[in-house]
């Protein structure tokens, strides 16, 4: 019976081929089940009836009930317009159009009564409605109908082939009455009694047309419950799937490594917050299961040092680490700071990256097949089928969203068993799309940040205070500061009115002319020998000030940067403002992120940087980003592509909702984890059809 919902749309009477490939193309929409959830973006109330007499010019959308007197084309050639005189005893007014006129004007009898929908306009003093709805009463009365109208998006395309928002409700009319008894039931009897949920089909009649608001409530909340369930049962059936089926290598000993690390390397105290996520990680490498982690800190509480404890304990145990990172320069600056931290510890630890030389290579490959090299730090080099390990245990994924899911799962493959993996990022990720995102992982969170940091001052300038920006920055280079200049473009936009890297590093240069001040420059697209001759000399303090694109958002840390300048704030998101503040304040010092923004600022700019200039919570300011952009924007989560589409339910406003989804998945999979019991079959069958086009790489993250 629930095959009728799979028929292609063009069999859907009203549609045929070509509209079909129009819905198809423009909307995504190719089967009758496409249509049917392709969900309002609004209503409009469409209970109340105006007289002609009682309208202003100002009105919003109004609805009458008349009479057509007469209908005209008048106007020169070029500017052909139709007119019909409609009267409903109080008084008349225009309705006017300028396109569809070919067909309109017989299309109206002047013998029926219409029900008119539309704006009133002022025109020469006169109201009149300009490309007004109209429609047979008698029509009206045969379709289903309800006291909300729905108002679907659409575009400009559609719009010129008369697939407008009235349209396309139409034929979600002629759809439900085909379809409505061929819609199967998703969620067990229990539940929705436990929930008073409504059922599908009355949730899908009512969301296209509600009879009153209590149904659009119910609607909505049945629907977006449903779609935010599935979400949750996947991820967690997923995780109770590879915690009852895959093994993970016991790490029971703290040895040599660990122990001497911490009593005689570590010079300063761990945070209350990194200590609960090392036994957090403690307790998982010693359950017998592979681990699956996600280390969430803001930028500089101190994750990589959780990493290499954790590195340290696989070492004590015999097994070899490895970490992956995004760029050439982080996974660099891993590798130094590592190294640095456990020098004289005995923990042989390499790096490889896209341009590490062929000779260095051959030495590599044979001391990581032998195990003589404890820690490999790399980028997506670490992914060729030429890196093999003798025993690799641990796995540390840096930044993890700026990896594909299929890069990631080629690393399980070059252990016995699945590795522990612990997946960091110092992106603040929003709970709700952390849950959505990352449900099928356990989380730690480092939400303490060490001692004695002072928070970075944050300032927002306009070009007219420039000079004063300058001198200020002349004022910290004379007080042995170095600062960062970030740009949003390499090379000047002619669509994009912000400042670009090459005309700033130019003006840069002018204002802080050699010999007495020093400028270096990173991006993007320049080659990776090239970056790190410019990064070594900002790094060794050649250099007082480094002009770069966001190249230099992720990871690197100079503790004597004591300046971010960044220039055409308002071109950055919330999230990757708060990246690039996290790359100064790494010293004692007072530092400071100075926003340079244009005079002219949309709302939604405005109300990101204020953001930024009122706290440095990197959680608070991700909500927030959240709530402005919506997930599909967040910085990182449209490269790793969120793993299914959200028709109706909003992350950033049904926490709750997803919070109760995620409840009730537990409490399902807590009583039949392998949903075998014969009410949860229904559960099973839509889960296959969510996942029918999605890889499986629950056994890494």
């Amino acid at each position: 019976m629930a095959d009728i919902l799979q028929q292609e749309i063009k069999y859907l009477p009203g549609v045929g081929p070509k509209r079909a490939e129009l819905l198809n193309r423009e909307l995504g929409i190719s089967t009758f089940y496409d249509l049917l959830h392709y969900f309002p973006y609004k209503y409009i109330d469409r209970t109340k009836f105006y007289k002609i007499n009682e309208l202003r010019g100002d009105m919003p959308y109004v609805q009458l009930l008349g009479k057509i007197m007469n209908i005209a084309v008048t106007g020169p050639p070029r500017k052909k317009r139709l007119v019909a005189t409609f009267t409903d005893g109080t008084g008349t007014i225009d309705l006017i159009w300028f396109q569809g006129i070919k067909w309109m004007k017989d299309a109206f009898p002047q013998n029926k009564t219409y029900v008119v929908f539309g704006k009133p306009t002022v025109f020469s003093g006169k109201i009149n409605l300009v490309h007004p709805e109209i429609e047979e009463e008698e029509k009206i009365n045969k379709r289903l109908n309800a006291a909300l109208q729905a108002q679907y998006s659409t575009t400009e395309n559609l719009k010129k082939n008369f697939l407008t928002s009235r349209v396309i409700h139409k034929l979600q009319n002629t759809l439900l009455q085909q379809t409505l008894d061929a819609i199967p039931e998703t969620l067990p009897h229990k539940l929705k009694e436990q929930l008073v949920l409504i059922s599908r089909k009355e949730a899908l009649l009512h969301i296209h047309y509600p009879a009153d608001n209590e149904w659009l409530r119910k609607a909505r909340f049945r629907l977006k419950f449903e779609e935010l369930f599935f979400i949750q049962l996947n991820l967690l059936k997923q995780k109770v799937y590879r915690d009852r089926h895959f093994k993970g290598y016991i790490f029971d000993k703290v040895g040599y490594f660990l122990n001497t690390f911490y009593k005689e390397k570590l010079t300063f105290s761990l945070t209350g917050a990194q200590k609960r996520v090392v036994k957090e990680i403690r307790r998982d490498l010693g359950s017998g299961k592979q681990m699956n982690r996600l280390l969430q800190g803001d930028v500089g509480s101190g994750k990589t040092l959780v990493a290499l404890m954790t590195m340290l304990i696989a070492a004590d145990n015999g097994f070899q680490s490895c970490l992956m990172a995004p760029t050439e320069i982080l996974a660099r600056q891993h590798f130094f700071t590592i190294s640095k931290w456990i020098e004289g510890l005995g923990i042989n630890v390499a790096l490889l990256t896209g341009s590490t030389k062929k000779s260095d290579r051959e030495k590599l490959h044979p001391q990581l097949r032998e195990g003589k090299v404890h820690i490999l730090i790399g980028t997506h080099a670490l992914l060729e089928d030429e890196v093999q390990f003798k025993k690799l245990g641990f796995v540390v994924v840096d930044e993890q969203h700026r990896f594909g899911v299929a890069q990631r799962a080629r690393l399980w493959e070059k252990s016995e068993l699945l590795p522990h993996v612990l997946v960091m990022t110092a992106t603040p990720i929003p709970r709700t799309l952390a849950m959505t995102l990352y449900g099928d992982l356990d989380v730690s969170v480092i939400d303490e940040m060490p001692p004695g940091r002072k928070p970075v001052k944050t300032l927002m300038f306009t070009d007219s205070k420039r000079l004063r920006m300058f001198s200020f920055l002349r004022q910290q280079i004379a007080e042995g500061r170095q600062i960062y200049v970030v740009y949003p473009l390499i090379r000047e936009s002619e669509t994009m009115d912000y400042k670009d890297l090459e005309d700033g590093y130019a003006s840069i240069v002018e204002a802080f002319p050699p010999p007495r001040y020093a400028v270096s420059v990173v991006h993007g697209k320049m080659k990776p020998e090239e970056k790190d001759v410019s990064m070594k000399y900002f790094i060794s303090g050649k250099t007082h000030i480094m002009v770069a694109t966001t190249v230099i958002e992720v990871g690197v840390d100079i503790p004597n940067a004591s300046v971010m300048v960044i220039e055409s704030a308002e071109r950055f998101g919330l999230s990757q403002l708060h990246q690039l503040r996290g790359r100064v304040g790494r010293g004692a010092d007072q530092s400071y992120c100075i926003l340079m923004v244009s005079h002219k600022l949309t709302h939604e700019a405005r109300k990101r940087l204020e953001i930024m200039l009122e706290t440095t919570d990197g959680f608070r300011i991700a909500d927030a980003d959240l709530k402005i952009r919506g997930p599909g924007d967040l910085e990182g989560t449209q490269q790793s592509g969120i793993p299914f589409t959200l028709h109706i339910a909003n992350l950033a406003q049904d926490g709750q909702i997803l919070q109760l989804a995620r409840e009730s998945a537990e409490k399902i999979l807590e009583e039949d984890p392998e949903l075998s019991l014969p009410y949860h079959k229904m559960l099973v069958i839509q889960l296959r059809k969510l996942s029918a086009t999605q890889k499986n790489y629950s056994r890494i993250s």
